[in-house]
């Protein structure tokens, strides 16, 4: 098993889904954790799915990963503010000391066409994927060259290699997380610090539950929601989705000593699938 006792990790978008599975991973493996997360009720009728947690959240996030015999920080975190995550940061560090692993799971997508697409919503899924992770990279960063050790990971999607009708911004953005991926990579490279980029196909979350809900919501065709999700499990080439616990195990063993020479890949968890 990956040991990462006393070593700092902060990971976004950790309060569900694939952020929070790599959030417990790490603190299992004895990491101290801050995670953070946009804190704010769902609204009815908004353009996008994401899943926002409300305050309460924050507690039983908090509870559930010290349970593991770490330091543990949780709080509001919008990665399309500077002033908010260089905040966010700063606090987290103070908590759990240094920042020698980053985890950038925070996303949002939506579903419209390029015609009528409109630029306030193309703003919000590109801030968030890509320049949200820009700016948490660069929080950190420099403090991982100063010490010689780092591990970055992005979680990106294999809509970084493939193009899905109806959704360009998403793909755009984690076609651009990639491009970052290998800058970093290349930057920390001299210094003991790696960047990789994990890109699952469709991961059973409840972020994806309700981005199915909002597609038969759109589209009828009478299906249910759960039909369509057998659909989805059904087109795989291993007839199932993706586990969160699958991309955390992968998370947890990048941030080791053992994968110090994996760096700048773009890593595909599909079960085959091209999408």
């Amino acid at each position: 098993m990956t040991n990462l006792s006393g070593r700092g990790a902060i990971v976004t978008g950790g309060f569900s889904g694939m952020g929070f599975a790599i959030a417990t991973a790490l603190a299992k493996a004895g990491a101290n954790v801050a995670v953070g997360s946009y804190v704010a009720q769902t609204q009815p009728g908004r353009a996008d799915a994401a899943y926002y947690p409300g305050t309460e959240e924050i507690d039983r996030v908090r509870a559930a990963l010290a349970a593991h015999g770490t330091r543990v920080h949780a709080a509001h975190l919008d990665v399309r503010d500077s002033a908010l995550t260089n905040d966010f940061f700063a606090e987290a560090q103070a908590v759990i000391g240094p920042a020698d692993v980053l985890v950038n799971a925070a996303g949002t997508t939506a579903e419209q066409p390029v015609c009528g697409h409109s630029d306030e919503l193309w703003d919000k899924i590109v801030d968030t994927n890509l320049t949200g992770a820009f700016r948490t990279t660069r929080a950190v960063l420099p403090g991982m060259i100063e010490r010689g050790w780092g591990r970055i990971v992005n979680i990106g999607s294999t809509a970084a290699s493939v193009g899905w009708k109806d959704n360009p911004a998403y793909c755009a953005s984690k076609s651009g997380l990639l491009g970052l991926t290998r800058c970093v990579a290349l930057e920390g490279a001299p210094h003991g610090v790696t960047c990789v980029m994990i890109s699952p196909t469709w991961v059973e979350t409840e972020l994806m539950r309700r981005n199915v809900a909002q597609v038969v919501e759109r589209e009828g065709k009478g299906r249910s929601a759960e039909e369509l999700m057998d659909e989805f499990r059904k087109g795989n080439p291993q007839g199932r989705m993706m586990q969160p616990e699958e991309i955390a195990a992968l998370a947890v063993f990048l941030c080791s000593d053992l994968a110090r020479g994996i760096t700048m890949e773009n890593i595909q968890i599909t079960g085959g699938a091209l999408w």
